[in-house]
């Protein structure tokens, strides 16, 4: 019988071995003064208090044996992969869109290569890590995301980073299209916007696409299935 996450809006089945986690974009572009959602004025504050909760995630899950996948949005320089003149991804991209309109942005924001594009310092992929760069707001669009979990038979996936209602929604609601088990975890991850944007991908999570679960929780249910 499996081991269970004491997640909301009820308990899910968990396996470590059969599991992920999701670290999505903690990039310099999105996590540090001068990144590209400090050109949005996107609210920073929550950084330290995120990554220390995803510092503390990843530790417990390496410990557990569990995979960890970490997500690192951009382009090449060139924008290739940003897609045509006539993207929707060029369109409503608003990186892109800074590029364009300001000449000192060029080939700096989200640009494989570049300081807003690495992960940020304060946390450090291991080499037992998987990092998957990807073109578009979720893990699984345009990448090899999907084919890496099934060959390690991964089946549930916490999912933790930012923005909480733009690229880690978007995976959710992806993964949960793909049969995945998705777990949001609420206390890693922050918003683009105002608060009541965390919450709604809350509800959106808990109602439609998966559940919701602490680091506190993760951490407990490792350490029942070690005593398993």
């Amino acid at each position: 019988m499996k081991n269970e996450l004491a997640a909301r809006p009820e308990p899910v089945a968990f396996e470590p071995k059969q599991s992920a986690v999701i670290v999505v974009d903690m990039q310099n572009g999105y996590c540090s003064p001068g990144g590209y959602f400090s050109h949005l004025g996107v609210d920073l504050s929550p950084f330290e208090r995120v990554v220390n909760a995803i510092s503390q995630l990843v530790t417990k899950a390496r410990q557990a044996g569990m995979q960890i996948v970490w997500l690192q949005n951009g382009w090449d320089p060139q924008l290739k992969e940003a897609g045509g003149p006539h993207s929707v991804n060029q369109r409503k991209g608003n990186s892109l869109r800074l590029m364009r309109e300001r000449s000192d942005l060029r080939g700096k924001l989200l640009t494989k290569g570049g300081w807003d594009y690495a992960i940020v310092d304060a946390l450090k992929p291991d080499a037992a890590d998987i990092i998957v760069p990807k073109p578009r707001y979720s893990g699984f669009a345009g990448t090899a995301l999907d084919s890496m979990l099934r060959s390690r038979r991964i089946e549930t996936l916490l999912v933790c980073g930012v923005a909480t209602n733009v690229c880690v929604e978007s995976t959710i609601r992806d993964a949960f299209f793909k049969e995945y088990f998705p777990v949001l975890i609420r206390d890693a991850c922050y918003q683009a916007g105002p608060e009541f944007i965390q919450d709604a991908t809350i509800y959106n999570v808990e109602k439609f696409f998966g559940w919701t679960a602490s680091v506190e929780d993760v951490a407990q249910a490792c350490q029942h299935a070690e005593a398993a």
